[in-house]
């Protein structure tokens, strides 16, 4: 499944199974084998991508675990790290500041 932005405005969520063709007319249209056509605001480029990178993580299959950047990329959108704010970087896995040394 992808994400793409409909001309107005709102997203929808598509499964790439459903896709026939990505044509530029000069706007982006999806046709589905349902025989409903989307217009889009990606690219062709953009939207063959997405469906691409879709497919690659569907055939790695279940042993591969997907991370944020993955999810991220699905949906076109950038991920930020997970698990680490500033904060957090800052600090050695002890629990101190880097870079405080206390001595003895």
């Amino acid at each position: 499944m992808i994400s793409v932005t409909r001309l107005g405005g709102s997203e929808v969520v598509i499964n790439t199974d459903l896709i026939v063709t990505v044509e530029k007319t000069p706007d982006t249209v999806i046709t589905l084998t349902t025989g409903d056509r989307i217009m889009v605001r990606e690219s062709v480029e953009d939207v063959v991508a997405r469906a691409a990178e879709f497919r690659h993580r569907v055939l790695q299959g279940p042993g591969v675990r997907a991370d944020a950047r993955d999810h991220a990329a699905s949906l076109g959108v950038a991920a930020q790290p997970s698990g680490q704010s500033s904060a957090t970087s800052a600090t050695d896995p002890a629990g101190g500041a880097k870079g405080g040394g206390e001595e003895a």
